[in-house]
């Protein structure tokens, strides 16, 4: 395969010739350099190099450019490879625009022209971002291929697990010309799917997750038996957690049975978490997060589902669903919380296919023109229905209550008033689904008076309540009526240490019931559910994982 290209572009003639010969005497004998003089010309060499199933590591591009400037080819650029590294060229009177770029393309740098001597200025800012892009376990050639059907819940799960995990896929319908030429080409037929085409060739039939993540470059076996610090979940609290630990010299793996940034992750825009004036999205915070863990040496295990927790001296042994066992001084709980299921008629059958929980972004693009519906008067639903409104006719957003503000942020209920296509629908609640191969209609109704109307859509997204993952811990670690973890002064009751405890101080303040285990984020009782705090008892955990570890 041909080297990883670093691509250059500028349109000053002068200053490309500079840039590229620079690049290329310190990098050109393990990467290939390509420049080009516009942004239209650059990205017509990335879909070249797209086409061969080359990659590209890093983008340098010139902020200054007529018809398209850099930052719009970078925004561009992300589309065809999203992993490669993005570099802004500045004069000194546009910093302003490339601060503003760091939000708008996730930019990693920027540079400010000229930048002699390259040594001491330009070589170290490459170096680092190369070795950044070498370290992401998923900088696949080509992309992954997903063909099914455009109402298919096992469809939907592919696609959606893909996503979330951020890697990227082409999706196909099977009653399309390339979907039915690739089926053909594989001996398949329409009953066998999905059917997943890994960048090397593989055909996957109806993949389980363990089966697509063994296939596509995502870890699903610890590296070792015993580790200092064990992280179930990986959520914001969770990567917190393994961020801090590994660059604080402990022995650390992190455990997801689903994919990495949890709820947080599947935000379309998170706005109010601090360092983001122009907000992030889910996926890019969660990227950025999981990058910086796996460089200090935290492992990522992915479809690991922890289904027990046993205590042996100042031994923690965790057990996984499939039998096998990873032990650790010290764990941390950070499984968060899940949408609730709403009870309604039609709802579990129609789930996958035209009913979702959570923002499923996959689907926002199929929405297009269309009247959305969505339950929910927390943020989660208030950053969908911003998204949704972008492709949407019309958002429609149901609540039992009579007002957003009650438990959404100020900022959000602003954003969704000054939105015309967001119609807000209080004291209303779905009390039936109905349709055939997919979601049809739903039956809403006002709880004051009972009157129901029912309306014609094949879209609802519910986001309600917060149900904590916590089943497989009973009676292990002390919970709450609704299955919250109790840690620190709640254990405390009446001044007594929790039962079992055969430590002579009292619990950290977010140790469990159970010695050297540790709470953090929405998981917790009482906590606040905000990425910002659930981050920080990530990092406050591992703060108190120290003290303990020191005091055995």
């Amino acid at each position: 395969m041909a080297n990883p290209a670093i691509l250059t572009v500028d349109d000053d003639p002068a200053v490309s010739r500079a840039v590229a010969r620079d690049v290329r005497r310190r990098y050109g004998e393990r990467y290939r350099v390509v420049r080009a003089d516009s942004g239209e010309a650059a990205l017509e060499a990335l879909r070249e190099i797209k086409l061969r199933g080359e990659q590209v590591a890093v983008l340098l591009a010139d902020y200054r450019m007529p018809q398209m400037n850099g930052i719009q080819f970078l925004e561009a650029a992300m589309d065809l490879f999203p992993m490669a590294r993005r570099v802004l060229l500045t004069a000194y009177a546009d910093t302003d625009a490339a601060i503003n770029a760091i939000n708008l393309v996730d930019l990693d740098h920027y540079l400010l022209k000229p930048w002699n001597p390259p040594e001491e200025k330009l070589y170290p800012v490459v170096d680092g971002l190369l070795e950044s892009w070498l370290s992401s376990p998923d900088a696949a050639a080509d992309e992954v291929r997903v063909i099914g059907h455009r109402w298919s819940a096992p469809s939907f799960k592919v696609r959606d697990f893909l996503a979330r995990n951020l890697v990227p896929y082409r999706w196909l319908l099977a009653d399309e010309a390339e979907g039915d030429r690739l089926l053909s080409a594989a001996g398949l037929g329409p009953d066998e799917l999905p059917v997943v085409i890994t960048p090397d060739g593989k055909t996957l039939t109806a993949p389980s997750p363990a089966d697509l993540a063994a296939h596509i470059g995502l870890s699903t076996t610890p590296a070792a038996d015993f580790y200092d610090l064990v992280v179930v979940g990986a959520g914001p609290a969770g990567l917190g957690a393994a961020v801090y630990g590994a660059s604080e010299g402990l022995r650390t793996v992190l455990v997801e049975q689903r994919a990495t940034g949890g709820q947080a992750g599947q935000s379309s825009r998170i706005e109010n978490y601090l360092g983001f004036p122009d907000g992030v999205s889910g996926a890019q915070l969660t990227d950025r997060a999981r990058r910086q863990a796996l460089r200090f040496g935290a492992e990522l295990l992915t479809t690991r589902e922890v289904v027990g927790l046993e205590s042996g001296g100042s031994t923690r042994l965790l057990r996984f669903g499939d039998g096998t066992t990873i032990a650790a001084h010290t764990v941390v709980l950070a499984t968060g919380v899940s949408y609730r299921r709403l009870e309604a008629p039609g709802l579990e059958s129609l789930t996958g296919r035209g009913v979702f929980y959570g923002s499923a972004s996959t689907e926002a693009p199929s929405c297009a023109d269309q009247e959305v519906y969505l339950v929910g008067g927390a943020n989660s639903a208030g950053q969908a229905a911003v998204h949704f409104a972008r492709y949407a006719r019309r958002v429609h957003l149901l609540i039992r209550g009579d007002d957003l503000r009650r438990s959404m942020s100020q900022y959000l209920v602003e954003q969704i008033e000054n939105i015309d296509t967001i119609e807000v629908h209080p004291h209303t609640e779905v009390t039936a689904a109905e349709g055939g191969d997919h979601l049809e209609r739903l039956v809403l109704r006002d709880p004051r008076s009972g009157e129901e109307r029912t309306i014609e859509t094949s879209w609802l997204f519910i986001f309600i309540g917060a149900e904590p993952r916590t089943d497989w811990l009973d009676d292990v670690v002390a919970r709450d009526r609704r299955g919250f973890v109790l840690t620190g002064p709640d254990l405390l009751a009446d001044g007594r240490r929790p039962s079992g405890w055969t430590l002579p101080r009292d619990p950290y303040h977010l140790e469990c019931s159970m010695p050297g285990v540790f709470a953090a984020g929405d998981v917790r009782a009482d906590s606040v559910k905000r990425v910002a705090s659930a981050v920080g008892e990530g990092a406050m955990a591992v703060s108190l994982i120290h003290r303990y570890l020191e005091a055995q």
